[in-house]
């Protein structure tokens, strides 16, 4: 249990990193300055890409053995599965909203930031439910081999940010990730 969990909250931590970058990049657009619209969208792909085919699978795949074991306990966690698709939803809608700007096609400056704030606000109310209310259900309602399952089918789940190998994508990303990190390192 512990090596998931702590996967997914390390993941969590990760993903406020890019969520804080995010913030400051609306933050100088708000103030009328150009903010760095490549690592917006850098942001955002990795957004689209990484939580949806890997980080929230896992937790879907946590969340059906918890309805298997102890449909009451999932009751508490919600309806987490609905969650991460509005958040998929969320994503593309403000991935789209980058691109509509950075094209220069009509929206108003208002209606950018806004949907940037919905966007930062829905995740980072999203990974906390999940630290607050999932991780302890799981941990108290899964045994040893139900994680040894889990653990099992996470081998080809890797981190873009982290187990990157000699892909340039997301490299940005890595670099404010590993800089932000006292450590140098962020496992």
């Amino acid at each position: 249990m512990d090596d998931v969990i702590q996967g997914l909250r390390r993941e969590h931590a990760e993903m406020g990193q890019l969520l804080d970058m995010l913030e400051r990049e609306v933050a100088v657009f708000r103030r009328g300055e150009v903010p760095d619209y490549d690592l917006v969208q850098e942001i955002l792909d990795y957004c689209l890409d990484y939580p949806d085919r890997c980080h929230h699978p896992i937790e879907d795949l946590i969340l059906a053995r918890i309805r298997e074991r102890d449909p009451a306990a999932a009751e508490k966690v919600g309806d987490l599965d609905a969650e991460h698709a509005a958040l998929s939803a969320l994503t593309r809608k403000f991935f789209d909203a980058t691109d509509r700007l950075v094209q220069e096609t009509g929206m108003t400056r208002d209606w950018f930031a806004d949907t940037a704030a919905e966007f930062i606000e829905a995740y980072r109310q999203h990974i906390a439910m999940e630290e607050r209310d999932f991780f302890p259900v799981a941990g108290k309602v899964l045994s040893d081999d139900d994680w040894s399952e889990i653990d099992s089918r996470l081998a080809n789940h890797k981190n873009p940010l982290i187990d990157a190998g000699d892909e340039r994508r997301f490299a940005t990303l890595r670099m404010g990730i590993l800089g932000s990190d006292s450590g140098g390192a962020t496992a």
